[in-house]
């Protein structure tokens, strides 16, 4: 069974830093993607950034500049560092794996729980 587990949510002031951290085990596939996504309430979940297994990178404009995702294929964990971060910030931070599935030539998204990250003074 595959799981996707992050970590390093919390509270900071504006202007501060956080460093998110997710977890993949139990995949036998490749892993395509992974990166991150984010759900403020009342809003609609939107990408954040994400990174391919060769490493090609894409950044909500939002955060570009401030936000850099890592990847660390051997371990399958990848990271996102948060810096200058902003009230508009505050969000529930969701990482996802894509997997590939070779029977069918496609993938599915495999969802971690989410942790809240909160940016007040």
């Amino acid at each position: 069974q595959v799981k996707v587990v992050e970590s390093g949510g919390g509270l900071v002031q504006p202007g501060g830093s956080l460093r998110l951290s997710c977890a993949v085990s139990g995949s036998r596939s490749r892993i395509e993607a992974m990166g991150w996504y984010r759900q403020a309430p009342g809003k609609q979940r939107e990408l954040v950034a994400t990174i391919t297994e060769v490493g090609n990178i894409d950044y909500a404009d939002s955060v570009k500049g401030r936000f850099t995702i890592s990847r660390v294929n051997a371990n399958n964990t990848v990271h996102l560092q948060m810096n200058s971060l902003k009230a508009e910030d505050t969000a529930v931070y969701y990482c996802y794996a894509r997997i590939q599935v070779m029977s069918i030539a496609g993938s599915y998204y495999q969802w971690g729980q989410g942790t809240q990250v909160t940016i007040s003074a």
